[in-house]
């Protein structure tokens, strides 16, 4: 006879879906966000289907900051690395003014792009393996200014500043997925597809996290050098970090751009990079749910911004038009999410859904 809510095996603890109540709500959530291209409209299914990407993104910077404990600024590099792989390998092969390869199949321009990125990451990662803290965080920071300069003068890749070059095609055995169809509209089709690949490289993510390289990483978070006593190859785990991160990276970076079809080098600077480290802050630090979470909550913000200039007169929609713009107002906002997720909520949104779970599951008792 089976006991209930006890673990009788090792097994069962380490399942992905250890509870009734966790399977209960993934499949919740699943059949939910299968739903939504059915009753959202399509500009709300291009928000979440970019959400779902910047998710896979927000995963990556996770691992390396959040688990591997390295605070890296040099995200929207490797973004950057994975989009113009993509498009490269996915562009015209007969055009004079750009580097293309015809490439058009999802499977292989997105594999291409993670790859190119993480051979990039574990490059910049023997050099990230000798430095910490503050000292990391510059190096990376000039992954970033390094990036914007390469991409802004070769523009046989990148198009040049102002004209860029159109993003990858996404086709899978014929199937277009970014035009309409009989059935699925652009927007639907995106949407399934990005939250299929989130899912992936989620679960994927988590599984990681909790296996041998996990663990080893959380031990070189907390204190390396302790670590390092106990066997764990600091270095090695910290260049896996590293590379994994920056596959993670190329991967969104590729797909963030099919979403707007046209890939512009300016777009990658340090604004990008802050834009990713405020998701997992705001998500949760050291979790791939707030990662997620984190990653829906800025995407979204910039929808309920624009919304301001209506219902608050002395802020415009274009700088033009004078006072403060809503484009201010959203780096003003990331500031201070930023900060009060710090002081008052370290753990993020995951945080707060953990306090409330807990609440819940000891009610009405306070203890």
């Amino acid at each position: 006879m089976s006991r209930p809510l006890l673990y009788l095996s090792y097994k069962q603890d380490m399942a992905l879906l250890n509870t009734p109540a966790k399977r209960g709500w993934t499949i919740a959530l699943a059949v939910g966000a299968v739903l939504l291209p059915f009753v959202l409209t399509d500009d709300l299914l291009v928000v979440l289907a970019t959400a779902c990407v910047a998710a896979i993104g927000a995963i990556g910077l996770n691992i390396v900051t959040g688990y591997g404990g390295q605070v890296s600024l040099g995200h929207a590099f490797f973004l950057a690395i994975g989009a113009y792989t993509a498009a490269a390998i996915s562009g015209d092969p007969d055009s004079t003014r750009l580097i293309g390869f015809g490439i058009t199949s999802l499977p292989v321009w997105l594999l291409a792009a993670g790859l190119v990125a993480g051979l990039a990451g574990l490059i910049v990662a023997p050099l990230a393996a000798r430095l910490r803290g503050l000292y990391l965080a510059v190096v990376t920071l000039g992954l970033v200014f390094i990036g914007e300069h390469i991409f802004k003068h070769w523009r046989e890749l990148t198009g040049g500043v102002g004209v860029g070059r159109p993003a990858a095609v996404p086709e899978l055995f014929g199937f277009q997925f970014a035009v309409d169809g009989a059935m699925f509209t652009k927007a639907q089709k995106l949407y399934l597809l990005m939250l299929v690949l989130l899912v992936i490289f989620g679960v994927l993510a988590r599984n990681l996290v909790r296996s041998r390289t996990g663990r080893a990483l959380a031990a070189v978070r907390d204190r390396d050098l302790a670590a390092e006593v106990i066997g764990v190859d600091v270095t090695r785990y910290k260049m896996i970090a590293f590379a994994v991160s920056s596959f993670y990276a190329g991967v969104a970076g590729a797909l963030l751009y099919v979403m707007i079809g046209f890939v512009e080098p300016g777009s990658f600077n340090l604004g990008m990079s802050v834009q990713y480290i405020a998701m997992i802050l705001i998500g949760g630090v050291g979790t791939i749910s707030g990662s997620v979470l984190g990653a829906l909550f800025i995407t979204l913000l910039p929808r309920i911004t624009r919304e301001l200039p209506a219902v608050l007169p002395f802020i415009s929609s274009s700088s033009g038009s004078g006072g403060i713009t809503v484009f201010q107002v959203e780096t003003i906002l990331y500031g201070l999410l930023i900060i009060g997720f710090l002081i008052f909520e370290p753990r993020g949104l995951f945080g707060i859904w953990i306090r409330l779970r807990t609440y819940w599951k000891s009610w009405p008792f306070s203890h």
